[in-house]
């Protein structure tokens, strides 16, 4: 068990400095490189129709918000349908939906108070009856601005794009210290990990939010499985491995309500944690496996996939130095640096490195806000224990054959 214990310690190890590695080439590549282009600039003469989707649970706080900012968007009337779903809300939301429809001929109510819950089904029913080319994807608390439509809709112009991907911008980051550790780590994940991305021709990951892709793309993949939490990682994939590309757009914002208690921002990362993992369950095979993909395509992929294990890689690496101490194996002395070197690694939260960060706030022009960097703390110690229990308990209950339930994440505005 000793050498055992010795030998993940080393695997462990390993496998952090290819993340650190990771995560400085993308910086790098941010600082030292120009952005490849987006397309966000091409206007067509005819452009596509397209058909927003918004998946609403219990939203009466938000709903109006998202429907009021989509009814001025910049975009020709005849070619826009909005899809607002009530997805088994027991308060006021489908009033409030109902009442836009009325008001807005381009607005339909779908309500879903029977089959299941969650968003990838609630997804799913409403692509069936979308009549635009492109489906967009909002969030019920999000605030796209009145060109965004169009923007999302541009790279479409490339016939291999089967989706498109905007920066998600925090709105309440000054709300609390939460939400101004979460605005560091948006900022890292967008601005520098999706661009950097993007112009390396790797693969920027569809969101599920402030995005769109093609309808026939969708059907061609075979759509969402409504088991899988997270429904846009596994469209991502999907696409790829189908041989579309994933544009990200960094100049595409859209403007997000992020979690403003402890216990929201628990159930966001469970959720993305198992729906994350699930998909690399599905694809890190075939991301391997699969021809015509480039050997750096298929290594960034099965990376991007593993993420969320990396928090019980790291818990069980200082289970084992913890047992290797008590033994007699490890010194004092290697014990304290070994579990110093693993905490000040990742010690800036949820797998978005310090190079991430400040090269974020480097390129956003707010560099006044990596002083909350050692802060970060909280938000990894937190990520950590979540996303190792989340893991082992949706493990436990696919073994009792049980399904691990869709959580919404609550809203604040």
């Amino acid at each position: 068990m000793v050498i055992a214990a010795k030998i993940y310690l080393v695997i462990a190890a390993v496998l952090l400095v290819v993340y650190a590695i990771r995560h400085s080439i993308f910086s790098l590549n941010r600082l030292l490189y120009t952005n490849r282009h987006g397309l966000q600039d091409v206007f067509d003469s005819k452009p596509p129709s397209i058909t927003v989707l918004i998946p609403m649970h219990n939203e009466e706080r938000v709903a109006d918000h998202i429907l009021e900012a989509l009814l001025v968007a910049e975009y020709p009337r005849d070619r826009l349908q909005i899809i607002a779903i009530d997805d088994h809300s027991t308060d006021t939301t489908l009033q409030i939906i109902r009442h836009y429809a009325e008001r807005d001929s381009r607005i339909r109510a779908l309500h879903r108070g029977n089959g299941r819950r969650g968003k990838p089904a609630a997804l799913d029913e409403a692509i069936r009856m979308a009549a635009g080319e492109l489906i967009m994807v909002f969030d019920a608390d999000y605030l796209p601005g009145r060109g965004l439509v169009r923007e999302l809709a541009a790279p479409f112009v490339d016939p291999a794009v089967g989706a498109v991907m905007g920066r998600v911008v925090p709105l309440n980051c000054g709300a609390n210290l939460l939400t101004r550790l979460l605005d560091l780590e948006r900022a890292a994940g967008y601005q520098v990990d999706q661009q950097a991305r993007h112009n390396l021709r790797l693969i920027p990951q569809y969101g599920g939010t402030a995005g769109a892709f093609r309808k026939s793309a969708y059907h061609a993949v075979g759509g969402f499985d409504a088991n899988v939490l997270s429904e846009d990682t596994e469209l991502t994939f999907r696409l790829k491995l189908a041989g579309w590309s994933v544009v990200y757009a960094n100049r595409c914002e859209c403007y997000e309500e992020v979690p403003q208690t402890w216990g929201a921002r628990i159930r966001q990362i469970r959720r993305w944690a198992i729906g994350h993992t699930q998909c690399f369950v599905r694809f890190a095979l075939p991301m391997l496996t699969r021809p015509g993909l480039r050997a750096i395509e298929r290594i960034d992929g099965v990376m991007l996939l593993a993420i969320y294990l990396i928090a019980p890689l790291l818990t069980l690496a200082l289970v084992s130095a913890l047992f290797l101490f008590f033994t007699g194996a490890l010194s004092v002395l290697n014990a304290f640096l070994l579990t110093f070197g693993i905490m000040a690694f990742n010690s800036v939260g949820n797998f978005a490195s310090f190079f991430q960060i400040g090269t974020a706030v480097l390129l956003d022009g707010s560099a006044e806000r990596v002083r909350l960097l050692p802060l970060n703390v909280l938000n990894f110690a937190l990520s950590i224990f979540v996303v190792t229990a989340a893991l082992i308990t949706h493990g436990a209950r696919c073994m009792l054959g049980r399904r691990t339930a869709w959580q919404k994440t609550g809203r604040f505005r």
